[in-house]
Formats: C-alpha cells, structure tokens, sequence
C-alpha cells in the first residue's frame, strides 16, 4: 500500500512490492520481500554493510518513467539497466528520479545500499535507536508525459470565521521544447481553473491560485474532516496528468504561552514513537500502524513525536484521519559539537528537512516541526547551525512553529531561537530526585535563558522497565517502577500551567545498536522505557497512563 488514500486515477502508477533479489557484498545471494529490512532474514539479523537489489520490470510502450522510493536505509544508488538514475542519503526521507523515453520490454532496476557507519555519513551513527538495512518504505514506478505535476502544496487560512485557501501547484516541463497547459483543479465542492500556462523546457514552473471555501468544516482532534484536492493537467483539450491529495482546513497558531488549533487553545499529551516493531524492524505495515494508533488513542494520547526523524507518510496519513496532532523532525539525534562539524553534515540535514516539509507539507495533523534533538546547543558553533536550519524551515514554511527538545540544561544558548521551548528530563530515574523541585528549577531557568514568553513542552520523561519483571519492592528495572515515576511526573505537569504539551519516551521498547557501546545501559540491546513492549505487550505503566491521559484537562 503506497497511500491509505488513491493519488491518481490519470497517471499509471505501480508499487514494486514482492520480492526482489538480494546479494551481499560478499555475495551471498537471498530473495528478500520490499518493503522490508534484510534483518528479517536469519542469515542477516546484524548484517552492517553494503548490498543490491535487482528487480525485472515490464514497459508495454515507449514512455517516461518515474521511480520513487519512499526509503531505503540508508544510503542509496539507484540503476536502469546499469545506467546511473540517481544518489540518496537518509532513510527517513523519500526521494524519485525521472528516466525518459524508455523503450517496451522488460528492465532491470538495481539499487545499490549501504547501511554501515562511515565518515560520510553524519546523520546515521550508532545511536539509541538501530538503523536497519534495506528497502524499506515502499516503492514506486509511474508513467509520466512530458509534463506533470510535481507537486501540490495547500495552505488554509482562517480569516473572520471564513476560511481561504492557497493551492501551489508545481508542474514540470521535461521535453526539449516549451509547453502550454491548463490546470483544472476540484476540490471542496469547488471547480477551479488556471488556463493557458506556459512552461519552458526542461523547467518546472510554481503556479498560485488562491480560493475562498464557504461551506468548509474544519479539521480537528474531535472531527478530523478531510478533503481530497483533485488536480488535473490539461495539453490540448486532454487530460495528460492528475495528483490528488488530502488536506484538511486547520490553522496552527502560537499565542504567547499557548499553541492553538483553530484559534483554540490545546494541550499536548501523547507519546514519543520509534518506527521498529519486533521481528520486522522499521518496515511497519499499515496494519501494525493501525495497531500503534489504538493503543495510543486507548491510553487517551492526543499527540505523537516522531522521534527522531521523518515518519512513514502512511503513518501520517493515519494521524490525519483519527486527528492525532504531530511533531515531526529531522533526523539528527545527539550528536555532540565534533560530530556537528562533520564535512557533510550541513547538508545531508539541509536535504532532510527539505524533503521532510516538502512531502509531509499537506498533512493537517502535522502541528509542529523539530529539529537536532539532544545536539550540542550550548556552544557558539552549534547555535549557528541551529539559527541556519530554524531558518530553512522558515523559508518553507511559515504555518506552523519550531522547536528543539533540549537536554543542555542550564548551560543551553539556543532557547531564544525556536517557537518553542521543549526539554527532555528524566528525573526519577537517571537521577534520583523529586521531580516537583527538579522541574520547577528548568522551568524557572527557562524563563530567563531565552523562554519567557514562549509555549513550552517537557518533550521527554520516562522510566526503563522489562516486560514481565514485577518486584513488589519496586526496584529499578521493574513494571511497578517504572509506572511510579511516569505516575509522579504526570502528577507534577498536570498542575503546571506553564506548559502547553508533554510526551512520554516512550510509547514502545525499541532495537538500539551495539556499536558505540549502547549495549552498555540498555539491556538487551533496547530501549525499554516503552509502556508497551516491542511486541506492543503492555506492561504496568499502560493502565496508569490510560488513566491519566483519558481524564486529562488543563485550560
């Protein structure tokens, strides 16, 4: 399943699910299911390195195509019949590339993938989270004509109780010479249409079209109304090409202390959530997606962080129909000054957050964008790359806030920067202290390190438990532990009206890796601060959480 709705019903779009042929790097050869990580395979359970996939496909006529994969991790060449098609790093992130005039008959699609650890990788280092190998995401194959739509960005605005809208619709030009086209757009019970709009050779043209919807309901955590944008382009008097998408009419405004939704003040509560699940690694079907939105929306969570990096956009999908509200961010999670300063680190962050809001850009239960989680904010150095990327997002989007969860405390320089502040504590369990007297020393820091002012979130808090380990003297490492400081926390933010959002680490145990001695604090090679286990068995702290959360008010 490419989408949990149909994109097109003009362009011919196939998704290469199945199985694809596999060879290591010393040649070991496997059949290996896509989406997938090569984990699943017992011969690969801790494979690190470099391996290809091959798959056959079949062209019926002479066309252009478009090859997209929704991620492959992490590192990515991409071949048609050993012609070089394009290069991508990160996992997280989708990415396509277009090979014209392709001839009838069978091909051969090759994609080269590196999941190790290497100097030129700056965002994927051994970390609290495991990085898997593999096609992951699904994958894509489209027919295109010479002129398509590339893209659709819809930005609703709420003005006088009325609602307005601006459609920017990008359309791409890959012949030799200039074309003529007329954009016919449905959408919300409305006919829209741009005509006779040129676009030169081998360019891509932005067309605005902005629009007023009268009998429009909004899109909300009660009622997450959604719309389908239907866009058709026209050459000729024919339909040559077509996008939909699905948005919804909200509008994300910060007032001072509070984040709104539609004018309305709301407060955050939910989960921090790993894409990894048992057996099957990072490669989640829709079905166990599903599965992590019921637990969720059972406990009573309104919110979810997409800890640390771009989510499946199926998985967002999912947060648009059941109105769970998000914080996405770019993949970048504790990396210290020196790993900052890795050559290619500015830019393999650049391409991220770009990618990120590019696709991700319609999802209304998007609230919130996040960047560099636990990075070196105390220093010079590190505020300049955190001012540039605050900037880029800007750039890209000016609808919704930022932020950073910080654990700098005290000695952090970049809280004057983001939207919003946001902190990660673990108090109760790192360090054995009253939670009350330890938040309300960040809380009074914050005030005047560059916060007052702002909304701000506890991004993090959590204790560690192993499923099925039960100690009536509530040691560490228990269930009853770990729901005595997730209940003590709760019990301190809920009276706090200074905060306008918090989010448990974590919602699931997940894999971490071995390499870069993570093994060392985190038994069995996991983090097990979830409140369900990696098979989503929940463990004590469950029914404390659900009973917080599904009697949580706060103005």
């Amino acid at each position: 399943m490419i989408r949990l709705f149909e994109q097109h019903r003009i362009r011919n779009q196939k998704e290469l699910e199945g199985i694809w042929d596999f060879v290591t790097e010393d040649g070991r050869k496997y059949s290996l299911t896509v989406p997938g990580c090569w984990e699943q395979h017992p011969e690969l359970i801790n494979y690190r390195g470099k391996g290809t996939y091959t798959k056959k496909v079949y062209v019926s006529q002479k066309t252009n195509l478009r090859l997209e994969f929704k991620g492959v991790s992490h590192t990515a060449d991409v071949y048609l019949d050993n012609v070089f098609v394009m290069h991508h790093y990160n996992a997280f992130t989708p990415f396509a590339g277009i090979i014209r005039g392709v001839q009838p008959g069978e091909h051969v699609i090759r994609v080269e993938v590196d999941n190790s650890f290497n100097e030129k990788s700056a965002l994927h280092i051994p970390n609290d989270y495991y990085t898997y190998g593999g096609l992951t995401r699904p994958v894509v194959l489209e027919e295109i004509a010479d002129v398509y739509i590339e893209n659709i960005h819809f930005t609703p605005k709420l003005e006088a109780d009325k609602w307005t809208g601006e459609i920017e619709v990008w359309t791409r030009n890959i012949a030799d010479t200039t074309a003529n086209v007329d954009i016919i757009c449905e959408f919300a019970g409305e006919h829209i249409a741009e005509k006779d709009i040129q676009i030169t050779a081998s360019t891509n043209k932005c067309i605005v079209i902005k629009h007023s919807f009268e009998k429009v309901a909004p899109w909300s955590i009660e009622n997450p109304k959604l719309y389908m944008l239907n866009m058709q382009l026209m050459q000729d008097g024919q339909i040559i090409d077509d996008l939909i998408e699905r948005v919804g009419f909200r509008e994300v405004s910060w007032e001072g202390t509070r984040l709104c939704l539609n004018g309305t003040p709301v407060f955050l509560h939910g989960f921090n959530r790993h894409e990894d699940y048992g057996v099957i690694g990072c490669a989640i079907p829709p079905q166990l997606m599903m599965q992590d939105m019921n637990l969720m929306q059972d406990m009573g969570a309104n919110a979810v962080r997409t800890c640390h990096y771009p989510n499946d956009e199926r998985f967002l999908d999912l947060c648009d129909e059941r109105g769970m509200l998000v914080w996405e961010e770019n993949h970048a999670r504790g990396l210290d000054l020196e790993r900052m300063q890795n050559p290619h680190f500015d830019e393999q962050c650049k391409d991220c957050i770009d990618e990120m809001i590019t696709n991700h850009y319609n999802h209304p239960s998007i609230v919130i964008w996040g960047i560099l989680n636990e990075c070196a904010s105390e220093t010079e150095e590190g505020r300049e790359k955190y001012k540039m990327q605050y900037e880029q997002i800007k750039e890209l989007d000016k609808t919704r806030p930022t932020t950073s969860a910080t654990c700098r405390h005290f000695t952090d320089i970049c809280l004057d920067l983001p939207d919003v502040v946001s902190f990660n504590m673990y108090s109760g369990w790192y360090q054995d202290v009253s939670v009350l007297e330890r938040h309300n020393k960040e809380m009074d820091w914050i005030a005047t390190a560059g916060g007052a002012g702002k909304p701000i979130i506890v991004s993090e808090f959590g204790a560690a438990a192993m499923y099925g380990y039960r100690d009536r003297g509530r040691s560490k490492w228990s269930e009853e532990r770990q729901a005595d400081i997730i209940e003590e926390n709760l019990r301190v933010y809920k009276e706090d009206d200074r905060l306008t959002g918090i989010f448990i680490w974590q919602f699931a145990d997940c894999r971490v890796t071995e390499e870069g001695g993570w093994f060392a604090t985190r038994a069995r090679s996991h983090n097990n601060k979830g409140v369900v286990d990696e098979y989503r068995r929940p463990k004590e702290a469950y029914d404390v959480v659900k009973q917080w959360f599904t009697n949580w008010e706060k103005k």
